[in-house]
């Protein structure tokens, strides 16, 4: 990633009508405290359309709360497709709002990974397909409620993921040793320690609670990766592909975790290295 992030693929919570806190379900699990169904305000979302318990959301149960990110698309629907006009003062926009949400929400996505992908030397061979995807899905994102509801998302999505397979791999024929092909492995709970990952295809695997403390993910590909609960201690994620701060602020790390510059080291992680296990505190 580069060493800054465009402002407008970044959360702005205060420019947005909690989109994220109404349009989206979820059910009572270890990531939600309750249920509650597409379309209906979670109790916890002030009038203002300010969450009421942002600063408890881990103690109170609601840490998918705390991992999501809208990369955007909440404050682009808010005051661009609906024009600043909010769904409790307008009521006759909220079913097709929150319908929209997630659609923006999806092109937001394909425009962060593009934009990393752009920045990359070792694609240069595949900028052209990549400049033109990204004005593309920019176009997109810039379409009325009707053509956002109307497009095929899938279609462009694979269109789109083409082009970031064949960065990811231009980028990583350039890694020296021998790369782990792990695309989609499940690797639940897998003892990864101190494991050699550097350019590996780690794409969609699933990760969660994975031990990979000490694990050298330079230059892997992360794209989907379910990092969930996974332990980063001490990881070294220095240029890792198309990874998100949502897929960190799932995980587990500390302060000896190395992370991409665009990065932010989640809040809930220990500001001090994890004690090597059977140490004395």
């Amino acid at each position: 990633m580069p060493d800054t992030v465009d402002p407008g693929l970044q959360s702005d919570c205060g420019s947005c009508f909690g989109l994220c806190c109404v349009a989206l379900p979820f059910a009572a699990s270890s990531d939600f405290a309750i249920d509650k169904d597409a379309g209906r305000p979670c109790p916890n979302l002030r009038t203002d359309f300010r969450c009421g318990v942002h600063s408890q959301l881990r103690q109170r149960g609601f840490t998918g709360c705390t991992v999501f990110d809208c990369f955007g698309a909440g404050q682009k629907v808010s005051q661009v497709t609906f024009g600043g006009q909010d769904w409790r003062s307008a009521p006759g926009t909220a079913r097709q709002m929150f319908d929209v949400f997630p659609v923006m929400r999806q092109l937001h996505e394909l425009l962060w990974y593009l934009t990393e992908a752009l920045t990359l030397p070792a694609a240069r061979p595949v900028h052209a397909g990549l400049r033109a995807a990204l004005e593309k899905t920019r176009a997109l994102t810039r379409g009325t409620a009707q053509e956002l509801l109307a497009l095929d998302v899938p279609t462009h999505r694979g269109e789109v993921n083409a082009l970031l397979l064949r960065t990811s791999e231009l980028v990583r024929e350039g890694v020296p040793g021998r790369k782990k092909h792990r695309r989609g492995a499940d690797l639940m709970g897998a003892r990864l320690k101190g494991a050699g990952l550097r350019g590996a295809n780690l794409r969609g695997a699933c990760l969660i609670a994975a031990d990979l403390t000490g694990a050298d993910l330079r230059t892997a590909d992360l794209i989907g990766a379910d990092l969930r609960d996974a332990d980063l201690a001490g990881a070294d994620l220095t240029g890792a592909l198309f990874l998100t701060q949502a897929q960190l602020n799932a995980a587990k790390g500390d302060a000896a975790t190395t992370l991409p510059p665009s990065l932010t080291r989640p809040a809930h992680w220990p500001a001090r290295p994890a004690a090597p296990a059977g140490s004395r505190p």
